[in-house]
Formats: C-alpha cells, structure tokens, sequence
C-alpha cells in the first residue's frame, strides 16, 4: 500500500522515467540474451534456439588466434594513452575556464571549445587529411616548401597512435571539462574565503581547495574509463585506421567488426564482446576498491 500510494503521489515523476527506462530495457537488457551466441555454432538460418551449442569453442578460438597478443597490446596501449593524456586535459582545461572572471570571454571560449565534440569522425578525418596528406596537405606543403620531404603520417605507424591520441584530445577537450566546472561550482565559497584569510594565494587555493573539492569526481570517472579499458574507441580508429598501421592501431573491436560482420562469424565476435564485459566488469569493481581504499571515495 505504501509502494501504492508512493507512485500514485509521484506518477508523473515516474512517467518522465519511463522512456528513459524503456529505452534501456530494449536496447540494453533484452539484448543480453543474444549473448547465447557466443556459446553456439550460430547459423542465421537455424536462429539462437535451433543453432548447435559449442560450449567454450569460440572462446578458444579467439585466445589462440595469432593475433589476438597484438590485439591486446594496441588495446590497452591506446585505452591507457587515453586515460593518462585525456583526463589531465579535461581537468586543467576547467581549471581555467574557472579562473577567467569575464563571463562573456569565458562563454565565447566554452562555445568554441565545445563545437569539435559535434563533429563526427569522418569530419575530423577529413581536416586531419586536409592538413596531413603527404601531397596536398598543408603540413606536407610547408615542409616541401622548406627544402624538406613530404612525409605520410596518415601511413606511418610511429605517428598513429600520437595522431588518435591529439585528434581526441582536440575533439573531446572542451565538452570532458563540463563535468569538472559542475564540480567546481559546488565547492563553497567559504572555503576560498578561509584560504584568504590564511594567506592563501591562488595557486594554493587551488591545491588545497580546487582539487580537493573535484577529487570524487575524477575518481568516479577514472573508475569508469578503468572499465571501458578494453573500449579503445572503436569509430575513431576504425575510420583512421588503413592496413599499413595495422601492427599498431588494430584494436579488439576492429578485429570484432572484421570477424562478425566482414567474415560473418557471429558467435567468435559476441564471445569476444563477452570477454570484454567480463573484464570490464571485474576492472570496475577492482577500481572502486581500491578508491576506496585509497581516497575513501568510490561510485558505490
């Protein structure tokens, strides 16, 4: 009864969340019980329940494929790159967005650094090759008009990985710094105050109230880019990606995308997505464990 009248006296609370949950439960929950595939033979034309069950077959075929070392490697390389080089961005970034007192200034700045976020992929390939073509880019035409040779970053594998790191950082920056200015903003002003009195200059405002007061937010989010690990950011790579970087750019969901929809094997690409939420899941709670543990802070 209580549960009754609770949903009664709130309903239209609870009828805001309703597309909201229906949007998880049918693209997130019932999905899950494709993940059957990944235990059987699929056929298409046999369908879940009529396929032969493999067991752990796909599994073994994915863990003794030659590859796969080289996969893991590139996977956790450019996740780990992400990780170290995109969040400190993010968080400096705010930083001083926090510190501009103009507001006007401050929008302009927001704004412009917020548009690349918007931009698809394919968008930001195409002003990376405008600038880095080894025959009609602008970098290369400076270089040949300087006496130098046109190099092919686009080709070269030692420029790859650089090159997916800073085409995300310039692309993610200013809308990953919004979660932190939100985190600013509810530090309170007392405190600075206090810091004031004490003597405090603003760089000491900043270490000992500015990132105190973002701790719990940065912990949260690590611990969620800990899980996204094996996530090394499938569109982005996919469309830089071209067969003379393979050795260091071919992640697990380029291989997934190969296997599963190229060479149309279904069970060994839903095993390995399998896999990955397995190790995710596991990283998650090992990371909010040790936050914990460490800073006293943790999603849950």
């Amino acid at each position: 009864m209580r549960i009754a009248r609770a949903m009664g006296r709130y309903r239209w609370y609870y009828l805001m969340m309703l597309p909201g949950l229906l949007y998880y439960l049918i693209y997130h929950y019932i999905p899950m019980g494709g993940l059957l595939i990944a235990f059987e033979h699929y056929n298409l034309g046999k369908g879940i329940w009529g396929s032969e069950w493999a067991g752990l077959d796909n599994f073994r075929i994915i863990f003794s494929s030659p590859e796969f070392p080289r996969l893991m490697r590139n996977t956790l390389l450019i996740s780990l790159y992400r990780i170290v080089f995109n969040m400190l961005p993010d968080i400096l970034f705010a930083l001083m967005l926090n510190e501009i007192r103009v507001r006007w200034f401050k929008r302009v700045i927001q704004t412009v650094t917020y548009g690349p976020y918007f931009l698809s992929w394919v968008i930001v390939y195409g002003l990376v090759f405008a600038f880095l073509a080894p025959e009609s880019g602008i970098v290369n035409y400076f270089l040949k008009e300087m006496g130098g040779q046109p190099v092919n970053f686009l080709a070269e594998k030692e420029y790859f990985r650089p090159m997916i790191i800073l085409t995300d950082i310039w692309k993610s920056t200013g809308f990953g710094a919004i979660i932190y200015l939100s985190a600013l903003s509810t530090i309170n002003p007392e405190l600075y105050e206090a810091a004031v009195v004490d003597g405090a200059g603003r760089w000491r405002q900043i270490w000992h109230v500015t990132l105190p007061g973002i701790r719990e937010v940065f912990v949260l989010l690590l611990i969620l880019r800990i899980g996204h690990i094996l996530d090394a950011g499938f569109d982005q790579i996919y469309i830089f990606l071209n067969a003379r970087v393979y050795e260091v750019g071919d992640i697990i969901d380029t291989w997934v995308f190969r296997r599963g929809l190229e060479e149309l094997e279904f069970s060994v690409a839903a095993a390995t997505g399998f896999f990955k939420s397995v190790i995710g899941f596991v990283l998650v709670l090992g990371a909010n464990r040790l936050a914990r543990k460490w800073s006293g802070s943790g999603i849950w």
